[in-house]
């Protein structure tokens, strides 16, 4: 095997096995959500929020969270593929304002919504308002430069958007962790995985952006 080939298949396996961790949480997120269905207001993490489930605004930002995130997950996914892009230019664009349309016009609110009662006090509180924020401005930065046909600016901001989408998945990823090798209590453990679910996304879509366009430079 030359020195392409193995490249070639280095990046086959890399691919395969992000989306195969990418199936198991968006596995994991649809059990979470089907325990919700159709309106269960007693179940998994709404038993700890019984104090605020009573309010109008809260039920309906949360139970719009929870039945938007897996259409954004999968929509979004579809955003990073050069195949689809190339051979599928219509499912790129459908996608891309489904999830456009979805963040902006649902999810992101809903989730500030949702960071205003967030438990862990105020701490947790910024943490996720911060996060919904930054998720509402760079999807609309994305789809504002792709408008004006600035297609780098475009890319990076998906890549940003996207991450904090993937927050939904590496916060809970984080949880797991952080309990099963330190056993904090619930409420410290949420204070610091409501900045760890996010921010280091964040970190890593910025090595990506550069990553990526460092590389079509030197090409």
């Amino acid at each position: 095997m030359n020195k392409h080939h193995t490249i070639v298949a280095r990046k086959f396996v890399y691919r395969m096995f992000l989306l195969l961790v990418l199936l198991f949480f968006l596995v994991l997120m649809t059990g979470i959500t089907l325990q919700y269905i159709p309106y269960n207001t007693d179940v998994a993490f709404l038993r700890i929020k019984q104090d605020y489930i009573g309010a109008f605004h809260y039920r309906l930002a949360f139970f719009v969270h929870v039945y938007s995130s897996l259409f954004v997950l999968l929509a979004g996914f579809t955003q990073f593929s050069d195949r689809i892009l190339k051979t599928k230019k219509w499912l790129h664009k459908l996608s891309g304002r489904t999830y456009i349309l979805i963040v902006l016009l649902l999810s992101a609110p809903s989730g500030f919504i949702i960071g205003m009662y967030a438990n862990g006090g105020i701490s947790s509180r910024i943490a996720f308002c911060t996060l919904g924020v930054l998720w509402f401005v760079f999807t609309l930065l994305a789809w504002i430069r792709i408008r004006k046909g600035d297609y780098k600016a475009h890319v990076s901001f998906m890549y940003r958007s996207y991450a904090l989408a993937l927050s939904a998945i590496t916060l809970r990823a984080w949880k797991y962790l952080i309990v099963y090798l330190f056993h904090p209590q619930p409420m410290d453990a949420y204070r610091i995985v409501a900045w760890l679910g996010w921010i280091p996304n964040l970190l890593i879509a910025e090595y990506l952006i550069r990553k990526k366009f460092n590389k079509n430079k030197s090409s």
